[in-house]
């Protein structure tokens, strides 16, 4: 007899089947013979109740995560024989499957989250889940028992990275152990019930030729994007909600070299990166008396003393903005963050607004000579109608000319239409411009082909 086993008191003295579910008001097999969901419900309930009433957590928790799931399944497996032998076996798997889900994962999400073809998982209330595939939105027949069974996989979620949600601190935001980004919102600021929402975010990150098999970009951008990564330009991504920025981030860090300390700076840890020399730092929030918060400006300000070479910052919200226009000034060249933007002239504008978060009071001209100065490159990223994302921009920032930003776009996307299916295509163009930056590249050892920039279609859709 294992460990756990042993440390699993009283399991089997239920007596014989009948008397132990008449014991539990447990659930008889007509009910389910009656394809009853609320008999299924009900024996599920049952059966990881008494498990987690009998289950010595001090006998456990040095077992291996592998190990304690794989003993726990023989023991759920008794159960069930002992509750009701007469289940088939597929609901006899299934319902082993749901209490293993209820104890060491997420509930009724963990069906949808090893789903590989949805990306986001958004649900409103304990009866409404809803998830997204292919850019298309889809109700599910996934359901939670009740306002508190979702409480509690929220408040799993949350528990596991330091946070809590309460009354007191009724919005969060988390993430899985895959990295997906999670936010939950509870009474009594959400009306309806607890709302989540899960951006997901593979446990295999994308890589560089799978956003051109998915043709968000061209092999020619591509090309640009990784010289001006190795070069140090400082680059910001720019997008709408769900447009692929941290994506695209991510997939562009692969281009840093592997021997730069690179120190990222998130409010939920979600970056993928694949650098060996790594600082990772996250921001906390007010406990519940409202104190020991760190933002994102206290991170940046702090990553400036670890000698960091590249300073990577998941997502510029506010006043933080100002410190990592500072650092790409002294020293800190080929940084890069996201921010939320539907063009790169609004990402300017953006920044500008950021800047005035701060508090500090500077003229219109030097903020844009701040900006100017500090930014290379912009990408913007778009979700475009029907689910497609795309880099529709890449725009290289310039100098100053009077008060005004001078800004020219090197490669662009031109939507054309609306296929029968709804979603936008369109074609990926060179608008002819050559970079002024290219110098740079060139002086760091980088070499371009010299029609990269012709004015030309580069793909169509």
């Amino acid at each position: 007899m294992s460990r756990l086993q042993r440390g699993l008191t009283g399991l089997s003295s239920s007596g014989n089947t009948s008397a132990g579910i008449s014991r539990l008001g447990g659930v008889s097999q007509a009910g389910l013979d009656r394809n009853s969901n609320k008999g299924f419900e009900d024996l599920k309930r049952l059966i990881h109740g008494k498990l987690v009433d009998k289950l010595d957590l001090s006998r456990v928790s040095d077992l291996a995560g592998d190990t304690l799931r794989r003993e726990i399944r023989l023991v759920v497996e008794r159960l069930c024989d002992t509750e009701n032998p007469l289940l088939n076996r597929m609901e006899r798997e299934r319902l082993i499957d749901e209490v293993l889900d209820e104890t060491f994962g997420f509930g009724p999400l963990e069906m949808l989250l090893k789903d590989p073809t949805i990306s986001d998982i958004l649900v409103n209330g304990p009866h409404k889940v809803y998830v997204e595939r292919r850019g298309k939105l889809e109700k599910t027949e996934v359901k939670f028992r009740d306002n508190d069974h979702l409480l509690q996989i929220i408040d799993r979620i949350v528990s596991k990275v330091g946070r809590r949600v309460d009354e007191t601190s009724p919005m969060v935001d988390a993430r899985l152990p895959d990295g997906s980004r999670v936010n939950a919102i509870i009474q009594p600021l959400s009306l309806d019930g607890p709302s989540l929402s899960i951006r997901r975010f593979g446990s295999n990150p994308l890589k560089l030729e799978d956003l051109l098999n998915f043709k968000a970009f061209t092999p020619e951008m591509a090309m640009l994007m990784e010289a001006c990564i190795k070069a140090r330009l400082n680059i910001v991504i720019s997008g709408g909600t769900g447009s692929g920025k941290t994506t695209l981030l991510n997939t562009l860090s692969s281009f840093i070299p592997h021997d730069e300390r690179i120190v990222t700076i998130e409010d939920a840890a979600e970056l993928q990166m694949q650098q060996d020399h790594i600082v990772r730092l996250e921001t906390r929030p007010a406990n519940i008396e409202g104190k020991g918060a760190v933002q994102t400006r206290d991170l940046v300000r702090n990553a400036l003393r670890m000698r960091p070479e590249r300073i990577i910052i998941g997502e510029c919200r506010g006043a933080e903005a100002l410190d990592m226009l500072q650092a790409m000034n002294t020293g800190h060249s080929g940084s890069m963050t996201t921010l939320h933007a539907n063009s790169c002239r609004d990402a300017q504008a953006r920044l500008e607004t950021m800047i005035m978060m701060s508090g500090m009071e500077l003229p219109m001209k030097a903020m844009r000579q701040q900006i100017s100065s500090a930014v290379d490159l912009i990408v913007q990223a778009n979700r475009l109608q029907g689910g497609p994302r795309k880099v529709t921009s890449i725009t290289e920032v310039m100098n100053m000319e009077q008060d005004m930003i001078i800004m020219q776009e090197v490669f662009r996307y031109k939507q054309l239409g609306i296929d029968q299916n709804g979603r936008a295509f369109g074609q990926f163009e060179a608008t002819g411009v050559r970079p002024s930056f290219i110098q740079r590249l060139e002086a760091s050892g980088i070499k371009l082909p010299t029609n990269l920039f012709q004015e030309r279609v580069l793909m169509r859709d």
